[in-house]
């Protein structure tokens, strides 16, 4: 498994239109369905007029979570190609809605895929893309005088420090790179209680 990631920073925006239909696509960095769930909510509400609000997403540091949908239009005309540009672009945690305006002219099942997938990449050539790092978190537990060796292997390794608990027995949450992981456990639990 990598343990990077490409996602996008910030929302950006896209425009497309074919036969007097306008096509506005909006790319969001996203970390659950229940976010795509509520960017959806605020689409119908701000967008009440609107033909049809489809999207496509792709959750999870292999996009292993995806969905697409069409929202009325014909089947896999909308939901799919704007999962295609994720896919093209190998970008997960992201979603793009596309809010489209009827024009009055059937554009067919091909003007369609084509409409939706331009108005999908043209948010995508705005947006800007960053690498992630996927990371894991562990639970160190260990008595205060080992204290001095611990913090030793968290300033070499520089793990973020989740949360710590320095009390008699201590404990420290400690999230890093995933493929640092087996080194920080090792050096953590080969601290001797001497």
């Amino acid at each position: 498994m990598k343990d990077t990631f490409l996602t996008i920073a910030r929302t950006a925006e896209g425009y497309y239109t074919e036969k007097r239909s306008k096509f506005y696509a909006f790319a969001h960095h996203v970390t659950s369905a229940e976010e795509v769930r509520e960017l959806q909510i605020a689409y119908r509400k701000k967008y009440y007029d609107a033909r049809h609000i489809c999207y496509a997403y792709r959750l999870g540091p292999e996009g292993e979570t995806f969905r697409a949908n069409d929202d009325g239009e014909p089947s896999s005309t909308a939901g799919k190609p704007i999962l295609g540009t994720l896919l093209s672009a190998e970008l997960t945690d992201t979603v793009i809605f596309v809010i489209r305006y009827y024009g009055g002219v059937n554009l067919g099942t091909g003007g369609l895929i084509v409409a939706y997938r331009e108005a999908a990449q043209d948010a995508l050539n705005n947006a800007t893309v960053e690498q992630r790092q996927v990371e894991e978190q562990y639970t160190y537990t260990f008595a205060y005088p080992q204290m001095n060796a611990v913090m030793k292997v968290v300033k070499d390794m520089q793990p973020r420090i989740v949360s710590q608990d320095l009390q008699n027995t201590c404990s420290i949450t400690l999230s890093i790179r995933s493929s640092l992981m087996p080194q920080l456990k090792q050096r953590l639990e080969s601290i001797s209680f001497a």
